[in-house]
């Protein structure tokens, strides 16, 4: 569906992305993640056709960007950051511009364009000038744009920025079902979304590809320990001696000591084993009573920041 091949953007003697290379398989939802500077964006302009690499081929769905840029950007909806919408318009005289500079046939606009108002939620408000509408609705409008011409791929920058918790879960909604017909690569800050919505990650950083996996594989590889955390009611402090007896246990940290009377601690034990069971009823025995029990377990943000972290030390080695 998209292939990206040793790919090198530069500006004088900056390189803003250094030989990349990648694939997104039809159908994928793809996280391009990066910290600020990255080259995201650059990467996300040359896929679109807007800016073109100094070297190497951007694919899409069999068409070279360069060599043959018409049928390549006919397969392409993007949704740009920020929300660039002309507001003096109404919701539905918006999509309709969209359709005529996407050149979509007279026979099929109108059907189209009240395909795209249903899919995005748009049909109450279709009459209603862009600029009265809430940041919600304008992303809503925005997405209409990039679906109308009905593209294969859906390029996202940032769709929920700005939005309040009610509307990042209409809008994180709305990719999900979006995702089911379309091929869709998701620029966001917001890692936890990323790691919900998305199947694949791709992270950038000074311009070159640091890591391409899942998201769950990703948090796998940065979670190293095998650590659980345990809130107890302990008024004999009896732990440091009951934990003794589950020789699994490597290590013991208080974590917080809490002023209902309970206290967290980290339990750290051997690879690849569960004590959760032992633990449980060890402490029981001992009087020592659980109020919560689970298994510590890497976010994204942590694997993000690691991965990105580990990159810039090799750079300075």
């Amino acid at each position: 569906m998209i292939e990206i091949k040793n790919v090198t953007k530069k500006y004088s003697n900056f390189i803003a992305v250094d030989n990349i290379s990648f694939s997104i398989k039809k159908g994928e939802i793809v996280g391009l993640l990066g910290p600020n500077g990255a080259g995201k964006s650059t990467t996300m302009n040359m896929i679109t056709g807007f800016i073109e690499p100094n070297k190497g081929e951007i694919i899409i769905q069999g068409y070279d960007i360069l060599k043959n840029p018409k049928k390549a950007k006919q397969q392409i909806g993007y949704m740009p950051e920020g929300v660039p919408l002309y507001e003096d318009l109404t919701v539905k005289e918006f999509i309709s511009y969209m359709a005529d500079l996407k050149m979509v046939k007279r026979n099929k606009k109108q059907e189209q364009i009240k395909n795209v108002l249903i899919q995005t939620n748009l049909e109450e408000v279709k009459n209603k000038l862009i600029r009265n509408l809430s940041r919600g609705y304008k992303q809503r409008v925005s997405m209409a744009g990039a679906l109308v011409g009905e593209p294969n791929i859906l390029i996202l920058d940032e769709p929920t920025v700005g939005l309040d918790p009610k509307q990042i879960t209409e809008i994180r909604n709305l990719i999900k079902e979006l995702g089911k017909t379309h091929t869709i690569i998701l620029s966001s800050h917001i890692l936890s979304e990323v790691s919900q919505i998305c199947q694949k990650v791709i992270i950038i950083n000074s311009g070159k590809v640091v890591a391409i996996d899942t998201p769950k594989n990703l948090e796998s590889k940065v979670n190293k320990e095998n650590c659980i955390f345990v809130t107890v009611e302990d008024p004999n402090e009896k732990i440091e001696q009951t934990i003794k007896n589950i020789k699994q246990i490597e290590k013991i940290n208080l974590i917080k000591d809490n002023q209902d009377g309970t206290k967290q601690y980290s339990i750290t034990s051997k690879e690849n084993i569960d004590i959760r069971k032992e633990i449980f009823e060890t402490f029981a025995k001992n009087q020592i009573t659980i109020f919560e029990l689970k298994k510590s377990e890497a976010t994204l943000e942590e694997a993000f920041m690691k991965l990105i972290q580990k990159e810039e030390k090799e750079e300075k080695q």
